[in-house]
């Protein structure tokens, strides 16, 4: 008995894929038992990253808890050891033994979130990434990143509170940060090993460990909903910067060019903008008259562009027909130059 690597693929004709830890029953030689395989695959760094589904048309690994074969010894799955455990194809994958390696690690991936609770320049203390000084200890010298893209390292554990640490950063966090942690994790196969015993007494049906999904379905127990995990709308409040304020000091050393001109804003109007204007009968008719006299200059001014642009688009058309003959004149007198070198050249020859 041992852990048995394979390389995995779910049938053409099963219409579902498999789920990772589900028990199957194995049929590889003379044996026939259930067990619960863990799916992964191979990373280019020879990672075995663990796989919460079989993929749809790919091969994957899987490692399993059973009697040891000899490699490349082929096998097939199947859901249940009888009929009625699936009214569909029975047969839910096939496989070949790779190997019977005793040091199989397969890991997932784990992502540490904490939050800073004390900042110094670049150096922060981290609460609620760990729980004991222990955890801390294991990860020192580990990469850490905040949500706003600074990078930082941890650096050593604190006494207090449980789980705190001090890390730097390549700049200055906030308080409202949030400090992640990527890593991976082992994961423990378990060695289930149940054989089938017999089949052929009607009177007995053998019936092994279900799958959460059967259990759930004779019960009649729905999914339980995390409402953690479902999506909910974010809102944003926009950051609001304070303005800058230069000193006064500072702005009397300053070149003209480089000191702040704004003016302030004033709250009460001034006379002017505050005054109503009546104009009299005589100059009505003069702002009207010079309104129109505008509008009629505007109008002209329109027309005359108009025809200019016109008189240039039918300018440039003469042009380049003026070009294209010139190039065709030319082109005539090269090809008669070098009709008659060509002349000459042969009769030199002959």
């Amino acid at each position: 008995m041992g852990l048995v690597q394979a390389r995995v693929k779910r049938h053409r004709w099963y219409p579902k894929i498999l789920k990772n830890q589900d028990p199957i029953v194995i049929s590889c030689g003379w044996r026939r038992y259930q067990t619960r395989p863990v799916y992964s695959i191979q990373d280019h760094n020879m990672r075995q990253r663990m796989l919460k589904y079989t993929p749809e048309h790919m091969h994957c690994h899987a490692t399993f808890y059973g009697p040891l074969a000899p490699p490349n010894t082929a096998f097939i799955a199947t859901q249940g050891a009888t009929d009625k455990r699936s009214s569909s194809f029975r047969i839910v994958m096939t496989g070949v033994v790779l190997g019977l390696d005793k040091t199989v690690e397969v890991v997932k991936k784990l992502k540490l979130t904490g939050t800073p609770y004390k900042i110094y320049k670049n150096t922060a203390f981290l609460k609620g990434m760990f729980s004991s000084v222990l955890e801390v200890s294991k990860f020192e010298g580990a990469i850490i990143k905040t949500v706003s893209g600074i990078r930082g390292q941890i650096k050593r554990p604190l006494s207090a509170p449980a789980g705190a640490c001090r890390a730097t950063f390549e700049d200055k966090i906030q308080m409202s940060d949030i400090v992640f942690l990527r890593c991976w994790v082992g994961v423990d196969i378990p060695k289930l090993y149940v054989p089938v015993v017999n089949l052929l007494a009607e009177d007995k049906v053998w019936s092994g460990m279900r799958t959460v999904g059967e259990i759930r379905r004779e019960q009649g127990l729905a999914i339980p909903v995390k409402k953690d995990s479902q999506y909910t709308p974010i809102e944003r409040r926009d950051k609001v910067f304070k303005p800058l304020v230069v000193p006064k000091n500072l702005q009397k050393n300053l070149p003209f060019k480089t000191k702040p001109k704004l003016s302030k804003k004033r709250n009460n109007q001034l006379y002017v903008t505050k005054r109503a204007v009546v104009n009299e009968p005589g100059e009505k008719k003069l702002i009207t008259l010079m309104q129109q006299l505008l509008t009629a200059q505007k109008d002209s001014d329109k027309r005359r562009s108009d025809k200019k642009k016109q008189d240039r688009a039918k300018h440039d058309a003469q042009v380049a027909q003026l070009d294209r003959k010139l190039h065709n004149k030319a082109k005539e007198r090269r090809k008669v130059f070098y009709r008659k070198n060509a002349k000459a050249d042969q009769a030199e020859k002959d």
